[in-house]
């Protein structure tokens, strides 16, 4: 029987299969979005106040937005991108992600650059990007949403496929036990000449008694 633990099926033909690491860090980088959003129009409104440091503040929180938003779309460094179709609809389908994301942090910058240059138009500016952050909101939360839906599938599908893997290791244990009870009997047929035959016995049944104890525990650990 093949032991091999065989490669992690996506859910479609069109979806990726990912490692629980890599979901973490989507999931990480989606929710940074959603707090830099606020963090953004907050220390631009301070700014505009003239409070000192809040436009760097702000820039910094935007630079890192838009980091956030890039690796997140993008395909190297281990992220997979835009890797379901779940993904596709929210970022360019009907929900446009990606769009009103980029207009979000577009507008920010502007705002930003108004500020600084004290600008008759950073009022208008501000009123503006004020308004877009609760939709902007609305959308992340949606798309964290998902990457977050991605995950349990994909912690599902591995407990499945480890209890797979288990059930098999628990039938070849089982033909072990048969192994070692029947080496028992060879050995005892063969009284003298059967001694060291039954200590090889022996330890077989150990050895299945221990990995009997790893299947229950693993078992217990898969769900």
């Amino acid at each position: 029987m093949d032991m091999t633990t065989p490669p992690l099926a996506p859910e479609s033909a069109d979806t990726k299969a990912l490692s629980g690491e890599v979901f973490g860090a989507l999931i990480n980088l989606s929710g940074r979005r959603r707090f830099l959003s606020q963090r953004i129009v907050l220390y631009a409104l301070l700014a505009s106040q003239g409070q000192e440091d809040a436009a760097a503040i702000a820039q910094e929180a935007l630079a890192v937005f838009r980091g956030a938003n890039k690796s997140l779309l993008a395909e190297k460094d281990g992220l997979p991108g835009v890797f379901c179709p779940e993904l596709r609809e929210a970022y360019f389908g009907k929900l446009d992600g990606d769009r009103q994301i980029t207009a979000f942090a577009d507008l920010g910058e502007r705002t930003l650059k108004s500020i600084a240059l004290g600008s008759s138009q950073t009022a208008e500016l501000l009123a503006e990007l004020v308004r877009i952050t609760t939709p902007t909101l609305a959308i992340l939360n949606t798309i964290t949403s998902i990457y977050e839906e991605q995950a349990k599938k994909h912690a599902r599908m591995v407990r499945k496929q480890l209890r797979g893997v288990i059930t098999d290791i628990d039938t070849i244990n089982r033909q072990a036990r048969m192994v070692a009870f029947n080496a028992r009997i060879v050995a005892a047929r063969a009284g003298h000449a059967g001694k060291e035959f039954s200590v090889v016995a022996g330890v077989l049944s150990n050895i299945t008694g221990e990995i009997d104890e790893m299947v229950s525990a693993a078992l217990a650990a898969a769900g």
